[in-house]
């Protein structure tokens, strides 16, 4: 990377100092909660994935008992709606527990480590990356 040829825009222009093994740590970090950020979003689409299959027994429960099924509509409605994913635990519990316990953690971890490597400036890896990429003059390759 060159970012002297073309700085990044202002708001991503590395601090003085900040060297570009610090840098290269920080786009690491910032990747790594980004992924925790996916995984984040994967728990809540299975948090809303388990509660719509819950929510549908309803009608299986419904269409069971219509079509003669009592016993069967018992053994769902026992066994199967509004069980516990995880022993002592519906979805949406497991999600306040990651974000307690890892997620919160993590960002705000993260942001510490940016106040104080980087005066708190985000995505300077990238920024850089893009000011050598791009092609001055070009509409649509602008610093700002």
């Amino acid at each position: 990377m060159n970012p002297e040829s073309r700085p990044p825009d202002s708001r991503h222009q590395r601090p003085e100092g900040v060297t570009d093994t610090t840098v290269e740590a920080l786009g690491a970090l910032s990747k790594a909660l980004e992924t925790a950020e996916r995984a984040r979003g994967a728990l809540y689409d299975f948090h809303q994935l388990t509660g719509s299959a819950d929510l549908a027994l309803d009608n299986a429960v419904r269409l069971l008992r219509a079509a003669g099924h009592g016993p069967h509509a018992d053994l769902v409605e026992r066994e199967i709606l509004g069980r516990n994913v995880i022993p002592g635990h519906w979805t949406f519990q497991i999600v306040e527990e990651y974000n307690a316990t890892y997620y919160d953690v993590f960002r705000t971890i993260e942001r510490q480590i940016r106040l104080e490597l980087a005066e708190g400036r985000d995505h300077l890896y990238e920024a850089e990356m893009k000011a050598v990429r791009r092609t001055e003059g070009h509409p649509d390759h602008t610093a700002e």
